[in-house]
């Protein structure tokens, strides 16, 4: 919990004027490749639970699963996670499930992820070991560059970014606690062994029970890699 408050306590104080500098420095442009649409590029679509709201309206459960990241392992081998991600496809590059022919099946109502992407505000270690704040993802690997960007457009990007990651931050944290409060209540503790064990065996095929977070509760589900 440390974590997230030092992180969005760093994120409040992030300056806009930051931000705009680099997205107008970089200039990008979407090139509708659909790279950002695969697994193989971008490994899952993590979902807020208002973005989790659009999509059971417009596709239902069946373009959820857990977000593939299992946070915490109980004794008895169940899996806790923060959210849900969305399903990809079983072709060779695992394509969102709502990509069709090269195209977003459900653009206006994407999620909020899809919505700034390739633009992030948030630290993490580069290449180099070096912590320190990313705005980009993907540099070089996708779409066009030294487009010009003019203030008002690069003001609401930073402000539809800052929400997304504002968003996740307080997601995880209300998780941590309904997690924290759940395991106290129900007499379950976090095994590391058991957790690698299951994980170990859950990359190797085998079905696990996960509990999503998702609106004040714990969804259970069985999942198969």
């Amino acid at each position: 919990m440390e974590y997230f408050n030092d992180e969005e306590k760093a994120l409040l104080m992030y300056p806009k004027e930051k931000f705009i500098e680099v997205i107008q420095d970089v200039g990008f442009e979407c090139d509708l490749c659909g790279k950002c649409c695969t697994r193989a590029f971008n490994d899952h679509v993590y979902l807020l639970k208002e973005d989790v709201a659009r999509i059971l309206i417009v596709k239902g459960s069946d373009a959820l699963m857990p977000s593939p990241y299992f946070d915490f392992c109980d004794q008895s081998g169940n899996f806790y996670v923060s959210g849900y991600s969305l399903k990809t496809q079983n072709d060779e590059s695992g394509s969102c499930i709502f990509l069709q022919d090269n195209r977003c099946q459900i653009y206006e109502n994407r999620p909020s992820i899809c919505r700034i992407y390739p633009y992030m505000i948030h630290r993490e270690v580069d290449q180099n070991g070096t912590y320190d704040w990313r705005e980009i993802s993907g540099l070089n690997e996708h779409g066009f560059y030294e487009t010009e960007i003019k203030n008002e457009e690069a003001e609401d990007i930073f402000d539809e970014t800052f929400a997304y990651e504002k968003g996740y931050i307080r997601q995880e944290k209300e998780f941590l606690k309904a997690v924290t409060t759940y395991f106290e209540k129900n007499k379950l503790k976090h095994i590391p062994k058991i957790h690698a064990e299951r994980l170990r065996d859950y990359e190797k095929g085998a079905e696990v029970t996960v509990f999503v977070y998702y609106d004040g509760a714990f969804q259970k589900h069985r999942v198969q890699k």
